[in-house]
């Protein structure tokens, strides 16, 4: 036995395990087959299988039940998907759904990248943030957050513990009117794959955010890191313009009508609920 390998074919066994699961193919309540049947199935020891298993056990997709077999879990973690349209309208909301677990709060000069971004004025300095968000108590996002010294100085590192950070910028008269947003793919990392409860160079969604203020003043810069199959980012497009130059565009977010009159507000709708951090 190549005792190198077995770690990869393990994580391999897991990966096929947890798509089965995540596309329904094996459903909530249903038993997985016994350890032996997957060892041979995929040519590898049960102990191989034992630990694909006890990866899926960890991360809540399966219970080990002794002398019963393991079983898919009736109750796992909701994914959140993000609106692409609709970036910043239901931060606050998102904040105030899952919890958040602040790993670390200084006053840091920052990256020169970031710096930039922020459109900072030479040597001015950043609050650096580093948290963890979790749904249903179990880790989804590793974010990374400069905001403005000035701005940083307005709220706590208790109340940034406590509290969704443009609820802090809004009390303090900052407002989000816009953000420029770049999503891509990374590899986990030590630190934010400890923190997510994954292998390092496990695959992550990869956002950095840039939002400005009403001055065009930069406000926070965010780099997020998501598990995939947790978090995803959705958008509605609609074909536009003349035939032979017909292309996809976004639809623009839909806002809940107004009224000078003392009106019930109307339900939000699913697709309005839906979180962006």
């Amino acid at each position: 036995m190549d005792a190198a390998a077995e770690p990869l074919k393990a994580r391999r066994i897991y990966l096929l395990l947890r798509d089965r699961i995540s596309t329904g193919d094996l459903e909530p309540g249903a038993r997985l087959p016994g350890e032996s049947h997957l060892a041979t199935e995929h040519g590898v020891s049960r102990v191989t299988v034992r630990r694909a298993l006890d990866q899926l056990a960890g991360e809540g997709l399966v219970m080990r039940r002794p002398g019963a077999g393991t079983y898919v879990s009736e109750r796992r973690v909701r994914p959140i998907v993000a609106d692409l349209s609709n970036i910043l309208a239901h931060l606050i909301d998102m904040g105030r759904s899952t919890s958040v677990r602040l790993l670390s709060f200084a006053y840091v000069t920052p990256p020169e990248s970031v710096a930039e971004a922020l459109k900072l004025k030479p040597g001015e300095r950043t609050q650096r943030s580093v948290r963890v968000r979790l749904i249903d108590g179990q880790p989804f996002s590793y974010l990374t957050t400069h905001v403005p010294e000035r701005v940083g100085l307005t709220y706590s590192e208790a109340e940034l513990a406590a509290t969704p950070l443009l609820e802090l910028l809004e009390r303090s008269g900052v407002y989000a009117e816009r953000a420029s947003q770049t999503i891509g793919a990374t590899l986990a990392g030590p630190e934010a794959a400890t923190a997510l409860g994954v292998e390092v160079g496990s695959p992550l969604l990869s956002m950095r955010r840039v939002v400005f203020d009403r001055a065009d003043r930069g406000v926070e810069h965010l780099h997020a890191l998501y598990q995939p199959d947790r978090y995803s980012f959705h958008m509605d497009l609609v074909r536009s313009g003349e035939i032979g130059d017909r292309r996809w565009n976004p639809v623009p977010a839909m806002r809940p009508p107004t009224s000078t009159h003392n009106k019930a507000r109307p339900q939000r709708t699913s697709r309005q609920r839906r979180a962006s951090l």
